[in-house]
């Protein structure tokens, strides 16, 4: 492929040298595994001195690094070099494509609505009154429960399953082995401990456009109102979200995070991984957690938060929680201290 048919699925154009345009270029690499025939960007400083020893046909690059460039290799600058590959990296996407048609093996239901260009693969489970738009592609072993609908270039990959009455939107991603629209952890106790009674979970889950879901994700089903993930969020691999959580729009999550039932996080949010979140609380948008983050009550205002201690020697550890055993007797000491001088 051309380096200018390339630079194409940037959303801007960019200027290149004369002659730059038909380069060929096969492929996204590394700047320090890069090679004649590459593509490569620079995102951070830190990676400078890769780029001195650069042996790729172009590079992603801003302004000021320009002088940094080798010669012999082709400067791209853009705002965003990062951002800039993201957009280019699907002109090398090696992910099969669809067969746009229905293998003999699927089970569809007569009442299910198939429209065109529509990819279901082997032993694939259409049920009853399911609806898939055009060019959706079903991989094989999924399960597409009944009266599920699905939006048109959404893609499951092998071994989803969308149970009853589930809502996708267009251009959703969902990955192996995700399930949505499993029952809420819904019991009431019986009296004298002899037990519980399940609570029927009968809402559904709504996933608006543009939806990425990670592998191996469980997504339940609200119950009474719906659980809701609104358009352009990104869910990481092994996360939990509990009957009637909202996820506002752009908002990531990163791996195994829980988010217990009835909390709403905000719009451009973001948790990093094994982040947990208790139930019944509000996030306000553009709020931000770090790793293992234990959100215990709502934010009302957009920030950073974090909680939580990061890995160190073990015998200093020993010593501080030695210490944090000894905060409530040091406290009482301190007040009776303060009673006193009064």
């Amino acid at each position: 492929m051309h380096l200018e048919q390339v630079l194409q699925a940037l959303p801007t154009s960019v200027s290149l040298p004369e002659g730059a345009e038909t380069i060929e270029i096969e492929a996204f690499a590394p700047l320090d595994q890069a090679t004649v025939g590459s593509i490569s960007f620079l995102a951070s400083a830190k990676y400078r001195r890769q780029l001195e020893n650069c042996q790729a046909s172009a590079v992603l690059l801003t302004e000021k690094e320009l002088e940094n460039c080798p010669n012999g290799v082709v400067a791209i600058v853009v705002d965003d070099p990062y951002l800039a590959y993201a957009y280019l990296s699907h002109q090398f996407d090696k992910a099969p494509k669809g067969s746009q048609n229905i293998h003999p093996t699927a089970v569809v239901h007569p009442t299910a609505t198939i429209a065109e260009n529509v990819s279901i693969d082997a032993y694939a489970v259409i049920e009853a009154g399911a609806v898939i738009a055009k060019d959706a592609h079903i991989g094989a072993h999924c399960v597409v429960g009944e009266a599920v609908v699905i939006g048109a270039h959404t893609r499951l990959q092998p071994n989803v399953s969308l149970l009853h009455r589930v809502v996708v939107g267009a251009h959703c991603l969902i990955q192996s082995g995700t399930v949505i629209g499993s029952n809420g952890f819904g019991y009431a106790p019986l009296s004298n401990g002899a037990g519980w009674q399940p609570i029927a979970q009968n809402g559904r889950v709504v996933i608006g456009d543009h939806v990425e879901i990670g592998a191996n994700c469980t997504i339940d089903r609200g119950a009474i109102e719906d659980t809701i993930i609104n358009d352009q969020v990104i869910i990481d691999n092994l996360v939990h979200l509990a009957h009637n959580v909202v996820i506002g729009r752009a908002s990531a999550l990163a791996g195994q995070i829980g988010i217990a039932g009835s909390t709403t996080i905000g719009a451009n949010c973001s948790a990093g991984g094994q982040s947990g979140f208790t139930g019944h609380i509000t996030i306000a948008d553009n709020s931000h957690f770090t790793g293992q983050a234990m959100v215990t009550k709502g934010t009302t205002e957009a920030g950073l938060y974090s909680s939580g201690l990061p890995a160190q020697p073990s015998g200093i550890w020993r010593k501080m929680v030695a210490r944090i055993r000894k905060l409530d007797a040091l406290f009482e000491r301190v007040d009776a201290l303060e009673k006193q001088n009064k």
